[in-house]
């Protein structure tokens, strides 16, 4: 990520159509946007199954991922983030890319999860690493129906975390990245 004079950043999107595109990054605590090294590689990993691809970016700070899945064809975006002042600059890089499948909603991601669902076929799971959201957000996405059959979703935390997710969720690729680890699951364990 490219640092500015104010102590924020930009990033790019990677590949696709919106390819070299920036987004603004605040500082601001608990904000680590993936960097642009783990998205072109889970975006590699991603390339069958994207296009047309419903997704949902849970706890989007920049949106950093889901923009990235709509560039690459993703057909929608549901993009949940708490912080008003990053949801309100999430819709303003939406409108400045000129990305209308994309909807930002401010709310609590584990709250919003408590509600009726729609169905995803990708998912973004990356919550501040501070907190210990992991397995209550993937134990949510699971038992309230948020996940289209044989969905995949995408989880992103520190070196060594041991997180409870759902038995069926089974690992399909892994990855680490300076203090980072990451990995895709195929729903259903297939």
């Amino acid at each position: 990520m490219a640092r500015d004079s104010r102590g924020g950043g930009k990033l790019r999107i990677v590949a696709g159509a919106l390819r070299g595109s920036r987004i603004d990054v605040v500082d601001q605590e608990g904000l680590r946007p993936t960097s642009d090294r783990v998205r072109e590689t889970l975006f590699n990993w991603l390339a069958p199954m994207i296009e047309g691809a419903r997704c949902l970016d849970l706890f989007a700070g920049t949106g950093a991922l889901g923009i990235e899945a709509l560039s690459r064809g993703a057909g929608e975006c549901v993009f949940v983030e708490r912080d008003r002042g990053l949801a309100g600059r999430l819709e303003a890089t939406l409108a400045r890319l000129k990305v209308s499948a994309g909807r930002v909603i401010c709310a609590d991601a584990l709250a919003w999860l408590g509600q009726p669902s729609g169905r995803f076929d990708l998912v973004f799971l990356d919550p501040p690493f501070a907190g210990d959201l992991w397995g209550e957000a993937a134990r949510r996405l699971e038992a309230n129906g948020w996940l289209a059959e044989s969905a995949w979703v995408y989880v992103e935390a520190p070196l060594g975390t041991a997180m409870a997710l759902p038995a069926n969720w089974g690992p399909y690729r892994e990855g680490k990245a300076g203090a980072v680890s990451f990995a895709l699951y195929r729903c259903g364990g297939s």
